[in-house]
């Protein structure tokens, strides 16, 4: 990439930086909170709309578009200017949501999902990317924090509001509520946001970014479609099988002669780099999964309201938010990291054995304190997975850095919730026709009376049955969950602690330069 002209940040004006800031906070949580909000309103959207064994799709076709299309924003950013760009981003995300509250099917939500997935890529990497081109070094921390303070608010909030909005308004009012948000947002932006003047010129690497599309793509399709759809010795689960990996080696040869590459293969270099990043993708992996299937289990195995299952999440939701502020507060403080990510390992680890626990006769409370258990784990890791990257690689390659994390752990709950979404499906429809019987086969061929409200009007044989199948599909969800968390805690001893930039050393003196910052023996 060569750069013409560029003008360095300046701090601008308190109020405008406020007010900017304010939009940019809106446009996050828009990000942020879809997908919480959806969680809580998915088992009455399978009721209205049927497709049981499409639930998983509606969540991974939005985090799959977000994914692929981050890197793809990223470089239209700095090819375009960033203010045009970010606001394109938040129409087409808007455009989605509206679409997705007019869904008649659940193939049409699914695919409106996607677009709204392509507008959330740019959200995020625009957020970040303005920030930066805004505020100073210095005082960058200051507003990034601000912005963790609205991904716990989206995380605490969301499941809420979702119940709510779903039990009062309806499910598509949790698609229609980011409209004004996002008008709002949009003209925040257009009114203030003055970013610095600069002429970029870059190749956007489309060779590459269609290659990963593709390789991720074709491995979720198998997760999704091995042993439910096709058998995994079919010959689509082989043809994905051998399209995914071909597109995922022709990306790694293209990479390397890409000039500008959608992710450059030499930060992988980084030991910690590496090992962060895989604890990130299963911390992905186990958080989406979670979120998604929880309140699956907890308003029909439990019989809870929308509202009421967001209430539910919000033990493990708090614990993640407290834990997540004080492991932050004591890694700045201290410069140390290396054992939150493997406290959280561990704590994730027990948390999805124990909810793999519940049955019929789990009560509310003891469901609880096993949230709070799972919630604590991702806490310890949900900051130090980014801090650790960053710290991981040259400060000329941050961005990249940050940008190829976030797509790690995208990647995770994408196929987390595929997984676990074949997994739920199969262990529910087997133990339907185990213990219902035709009877049992066919009302979960009629999936659209199985919301919440319509297990109440099942003969009481098929409801107990269909009770026990959603006990039994959770229970394999989050053992296996426990199962792959042990990769990650496995993975999290062989961190090396290297010191944080900008920490004092010894004699008062600071850190060496950022440069400096990676150490021989972190290379692998």
């Amino acid at each position: 990439m060569s750069q013409t002209a560029e003008t360095p940040p300046e701090a601008a004006p308190q109020r405008s930086v406020r007010v900017v800031l304010l939009g940019l906070m809106i446009a996050m949580l828009l990000a942020m909170l879809d997908n919480m909000i959806i969680g809580t309103a998915m088992p009455t959207i399978v009721g209205e709309l049927g497709g049981l064994n499409h639930l998983s799709w509606v969540v991974t076709a939005y985090t799959l578009a977000t994914a692929a299309s981050t890197p793809i924003w990223g470089k239209l950013g700095d090819m375009y200017g960033r203010k045009g760009i970010f606001m394109t981003s938040i129409v087409l995300f808007l455009i989605g949501s509206a679409l997705s509250g007019l869904s008649q099917s659940m193939d049409q939500l699914i695919a409106f999902r996607a677009i709204q997935g392509l507008g959330a890529g740019g959200l995020i990497v625009g957020v970040m990317a303005i920030i930066g081109d805004l505020i100073p070094p210095r005082e960058r921390g200051r507003y990034q924090g601000m912005m963790a303070g609205v991904m716990a608010l989206a995380m605490i909030g969301g499941p809420l509001v979702g119940g709510t909005i779903t039990d009062n308004w309806g499910w598509r009012w949790s698609f229609y509520i980011n409209l004004p948000l996002g008008v709002v947002a949009l003209a925040m932006i257009y009114i203030v946001l003055h970013l610095p003047k600069k002429r970029v010129q870059a190749r956007i690497d489309y060779l590459g970014a269609a290659l990963l599309t593709v390789g991720i793509t074709s491995l979720v399709l198998i997760t999704t479609w091995g042993g439910t759809q096709y058998g995994w010795a079919s010959t689509q689960i082989i043809g994905l099988l051998v399209l995914g990996v071909a597109a995922i080696a022709a990306f790694i040869h293209a990479e390397t002669r890409a000039a500008e590459p959608v992710m450059p293969l030499h930060i992988f270099r980084s030991r910690n780099f590496s090992l962060i990043s895989l604890i990130g993708f299963l911390v992905g992996f186990v958080m989406f999964g979670a979120m998604t299937f929880l309140p699956l289990y907890q308003q029909t195995v439990q019989g809870a309201s929308a509202t009421n299952s967001g209430m539910l999440l919000l033990p493990m939701l708090v614990a993640m938010m407290v834990v997540s502020l004080i492991a932050g507060r004591v890694t700045t403080q201290s410069g140390k990291y290396k054992i939150f990510p493997i406290i959280g390992g561990a704590l994730i680890t027990v948390g999805m054995y124990l909810l793999s626990m519940m049955d019929t006769g789990t009560s509310r409370f003891t469901s609880g304190v096993y949230m709070a258990v799972l919630g604590a784990g991702m806490g310890f890791l949900m900051q130090i997975t980014m801090l650790v990257a960053q710290n991981s690689v040259e400060m000329k390659d941050i961005g990249v850095g940050s940008s190829s994390s976030t797509l790690f752990r995208t990647i995770g709950g994408s196929f987390g919730v595929s997984l676990f979404g074949a997994l739920f499906t199969h262990h529910v429809q087997s133990t339907m026709a185990s213990l219902g019987g035709a009877a049992g086969n066919k009302a979960i061929a009629g999936s659209a009376q199985l919301d919440p409200a319509g297990i109440a009007h099942l003969p009481t044989d098929i409801r107990n049955a269909y009770l026990h199948a959603v006990s039994n599909g959770t229970h394999t969800v989050f053992l296996w969950g426990a199962v792959i968390s042990v990769v990650g805690f496995v993975a999290a001893w062989f961190i090396k602690e290297i010191p944080l930039r900008g920490a004092p050393q010894a004699g008062g003196k600071d850190e060496a330069p950022a440069d400096q910052a990676l150490q021989p023996a972190d290379a692998i």
